[in-house]
């Protein structure tokens, strides 16, 4: 009869964490992951002594649909009710943080997050290639291409989730970017004639060829008197044939056959070759007065006009 009443106690202690002491562990949760799965991982981390008995539980509280994929911080004092809700909502999931620099392109991006744990690079590509995002400024993009969102991704300092859902990482990249791009810009798009795209790709180019952001307003008026121009519409911007050599997977030719080679094709590349930052959208906007139409780096990592 002791035996029996001990062994009462102790599954009643660990069902409902009578005497548990005070320490948090981290509980990783996949996609997919069982009942089995989910009860292996609580013991592993020390918050669970009875498997058998929390699959007991779980079998009947329908663990499996009740929790979500996500890096959650647990506490031992948490009883099996709590240890289920706590693995539910948002409010004991990781959070790391994330600051994504000027000039990166979407598949560095990409590999920046999943290297700090946000989500997979392959899962992020695939999104961004064919989930319908609603905002107004990708109306008309082609589904199909990882880089569809190049440009949109807005070089800031986010909160993600660990382990968090593609479309929920790129959704709040994509409506930082459509707070940044205000009514004056929009305005000013309209004015000069050219769309939030085709202002992108100027604005990345200067973000890749500028030596400091000063040189942003005198490059792009530089590359406006070309697209202007009858007889000088090739852009020629070496970063351009470093994009579309990544693109094909070679190295930089200026001869590449490639709509993103501005040695080949006339006018703008066929879309953004990086995120740039808002400094270099404004100088895409507001270029400078001149008529400069050669640049040159020189010795002192300067461009000269």
């Amino acid at each position: 009869a002791i035996t029996i009443a001990k062994f009462a106690w102790l599954c009643a202690d660990d069902v409902l964490a009578l005497t548990k002491g005070d320490s948090t562990a981290t509980v990783s949760i996949s996609e997919g992951d069982n009942l089995n799965k989910i009860t292996e991982k609580l013991h592993r981390a020390g918050l669970i002594n009875y498997p058998w008995l929390f699959k007991v539980y779980g079998k009947y509280s329908h663990v499996e649909e009740k929790v979500s994929p996500g890096v959650y911080e647990l506490n031992t004092q948490y009883d099996y009710h709590a240890l289920v809700s706590g693995m539910q909502g948002s409010y004991n999931r990781m959070t790391t943080t994330v600051t994504i620099v000027e000039g990166k392109t979407c598949a560095e991006i990409f590999e920046q997050l999943e290297q700090d744990g946000v989500c997979k690079a392959e899962d992020l590509a695939k999104t961004a290639a064919n989930y319908e995002f609603d905002y107004d400024f990708l109306e008309g993009l082609e589904y199909g291409s990882a880089n569809r969102l190049e440009g949109f991704l807005f070089p800031d300092t986010y909160e993600f989730y660990l382990t968090d859902d593609p479309e929920s990482v790129l959704d709040k990249f994509l409506a930082n970017f459509d707070e940044r791009i205000d009514e004056n810009m929009e305005s000013r798009m309209a004015s000069i004639g050219y769309n939030v795209r085709e202002i992108l790709a100027i604005a990345s180019m200067l973000q890749e060829e500028a030596a400091v952001p000063e040189e942003m307003p005198i490059m792009s008026s530089l590359l406006y008197n070309r697209l202007n121009s009858e007889s000088l519409r090739l852009l020629q911007m070496d970063s351009t044939v470093f994009y579309a050599a990544d693109q094909m997977g070679t190295t930089f030719d200026t001869k590449l056959d490639n709509p993103y080679n501005t040695y080949v094709y006339p006018g703008l590349p066929a879309g953004p070759i990086d995120n740039p930052g808002i400094e270099a959208i404004n100088a895409a906007l507001n270029p400078d007065d001149t008529d400069f139409y050669y640049f040159a780096t020189g010795k002192d990592g300067f461009n000269h006009f």
